[in-house]
């Protein structure tokens, strides 16, 4: 594998346009040309990636990958736009308005699990999946409601185009849209709020959980990968990784380096996502689901 990446980066060097308009001329302290990959788009995905071109450099120095966050919807934009070589989702291109799927073509590089989390002070640790829609949608306001203390409700969403709040109101939210309330544009930013701030529900990708927060079971069932597996637990995405239908081959060689088994076993699983072969069953864009 190393003995073929090294080949193709000596003999494929590719000139890509980058989001800021640069190109993949620079040159290295070692005065060796460094090959240039952008990836924007979901914060979900964001760490898996961060952490995969760590490797990858690391192996590769001739590389240098950015990883930028954005949301889904603008990793979707800015690929099928040519303004960056990768378009980090967690939602398929063909759910995007204004996203013309047949331009680019979908990696599926992981499963990530998303559930509601909440202030570790609050006196709830499982809702109803109507519990959960009524908070959202604001017609429950006070942790009293549903077990808990006398507590106000503080919802924090995610920001119009995350694949993250997508996915949740989808899969979580039967379909329907939060209320308007406060919009982080980060899941970053989302935890950092739900640890310090009372009352505060919102919900995450299983890559951020912690014990700083609480979080939710609905209906009983946890929010485990093992239930994500056999869709026991139904909020959850595929992690998309889409690109150019004439991506150069640096690109398309980093995308085949992150589908590796090594990577699938000893990086996905070990930052919290579900590698693919996991899975036992799948689910279509449609949202239908066949076993494996």
């Amino acid at each position: 594998m190393k003995k073929n990446l090294l080949i193709m980066a000596g003999v494929s060097f590719v000139f890509l346009l980058t989001g800021c308009g640069s190109t993949s001329g620079k040159t290295s302290e070692e005065g060796k040309k460094q090959t240039e990959i952008v990836a924007v788009g979901s914060t979900a995905l964001q760490p898996l990636v961060d952490k995969i071109k760590d490797i990858y450099q690391t192996d590769f120095p001739e590389y240098n990958i950015s990883v930028q966050g954005g949301g889904s919807g603008t990793g979707l934009s800015q690929v099928s736009s040519g303004a960056v070589d990768i378009g980090n989702s967690d939602v398929f291109a063909e759910e995007k308005d204004g996203i013309d799927a047949d331009k680019i073509v979908d990696n599926k590089v992981a499963v990530v699990g998303i559930g509601p989390v909440i202030n570790k002070e609050v006196k709830v640790d499982n809702l109803t999946r109507q519990q959960l829609i009524d908070i959202f949608t604001g017609k429950v306001k006070n942790w009293k409601e549903v077990g808990g203390q006398d507590l106000e409700i503080v919802v924090v969403n995610r920001a119009e185009g995350s694949g993250t709040r997508a996915t949740f109101e989808k899969w979580g939210l039967d379909g329907t849209k939060t209320i308007g309330t406060q919009e982080q544009d980060s899941s970053g930013t989302v935890k950092k709020i739900i640890t310090q701030t009372p009352g505060a529900i919102s919900y995450l990708a299983f890559s951020y959980f912690d014990d700083t927060f609480k979080a939710l079971k609905i209906d009983g069932v946890e929010p485990t990968v093992e239930n994500v597996t056999t869709n026991d637990w139904t909020i959850w995405a595929y992690e998309h990784m889409y690109i150019s239908k004439d991506a150069s081959e640096d690109v398309k060689t980093f995308i085949e380096y992150c589908l590796s088994d090594d990577v699938q076993k000893n990086v996905v699983e070990q930052l919290n996502y579900i590698p693919m072969t996991k899975m036992t069953i799948n689910r279509d864009v449609e949202g239908n689901v066949t076993p494996v």
